[in-house]
């Protein structure tokens, strides 16, 4: 019984400890809009930039950890996904609001929920359905705001930026939620992303300060390289719903800190569809949760 109590007991540490590093998580991944904003230089280069030094991060963290690289059809298509999903999460914040571009993105469930019933043939369920025509909604109130031709693009790019997180997901999700896959993807989507970030710079005008540098090392280190080695870690004791309504915190957040940092604030119609989008998706990660235990 004593035994009993103390395995109990460390379980539960061990899930506590896990929250907490899904918590520092998010809240590190909210900051990549504000420090978006504040560098100039061409989206696709400053992609490239932070992901030279993600990479770096992660290919420490794994060869620390007996970690193999595995490329395989699943790691590949999951880092060409991830890829995608930053190079168009970060041309989005220069085009459009960062509320607007997160918010977007983190519709990613809605297109793992559309893959598995067109490609996987696997049968929605009515709160699927819901979730997918609130989202929908929600996705339409963006639009109708006054916003420039450059906003549109930006929140297309926002949507494409989901899509392709979403092609991440169900790439790791066909190899069985293998470790080595999950983090292998991440690897190569960060090697992929610098190696168009390098090209650009055969097509743009490169200048920069000590304080964009800065910048940049903040982002590839701090918002991007340390949280998905956190993530990494937490996801083995976190509970998969914890994980998800945690999450949360990141497309709470990364508007708040341009609002407070720069002054940008979404339209009003914009609020409502951000409300609507996390607001559905979060209900659903419950209700799901509740159908798997049932």
């Amino acid at each position: 019984m004593k035994q009993r109590n103390r395995t109990t007991m460390g379980t539960i540490a061990q899930q506590r400890k896990a929250m907490l590093f899904m918590v520092l998580c998010a809240v590190m991944w909210s900051i990549a809009g504000i420090f978006i904003k504040w560098i100039s230089w061409n989206p696709l280069l400053i992609a490239g930039a932070r992901s030279i030094l993600s990479a770096a991060v992660i290919g420490i963290f794994m060869a620390s950890t007996g970690r193999k690289l595995k490329i395989n059809k699943y790691s590949v298509c999951a880092g060409i996904g991830l890829s995608g999903s930053c190079i168009s999460f970060v041309i989005a914040n220069k085009l459009t609001t960062a509320a607007n571009a997160i918010v977007l993105q983190y519709t990613a469930p809605i297109f793992i929920l559309l893959f598995s019933a067109f490609l996987f043939k696997r049968k929605l369920k009515r709160g699927d359905i819901s979730v997918v025509l609130a989202t929908t909604g929600g996705i339409a109130l963006f639009f109708f705001d006054q916003l420039s031709p450059g906003s549109i693009v930006g929140n297309i790019l926002g949507i494409i930026a989901g899509f392709f997180l979403a092609v991440m997901f169900v790439c790791v999700g066909q190899a069985a939620e293998d470790d080595s896959v999950r983090m292998s993807g991440i690897l190569l989507a960060h090697i992929f992303t610098s190696l168009v970030g390098i090209c650009s710079l055969l097509f743009v005008d490169f200048h920069t300060t000590s304080l964009e540098l800065l910048y940049v090392i903040i982002l590839g280190i701090f918002q991007l390289g340390i949280p998905y080695v956190l993530y990494s870690i937490a996801s083995k004791h976190c509970p998969p719903l914890a994980c998800s309504l945690i999450g949360t915190l990141e497309p709470l957040l990364n508007p708040v800190w341009v609002f407070l940092f720069d002054g940008e604030a979404p339209g009003l119609y914009a609020l409502f569809g951000a409300i609507v989008v996390i607001a559905a998706i979060s209900a659903w990660c419950v209700w799901q949760n509740k159908s798997l235990k049932a």
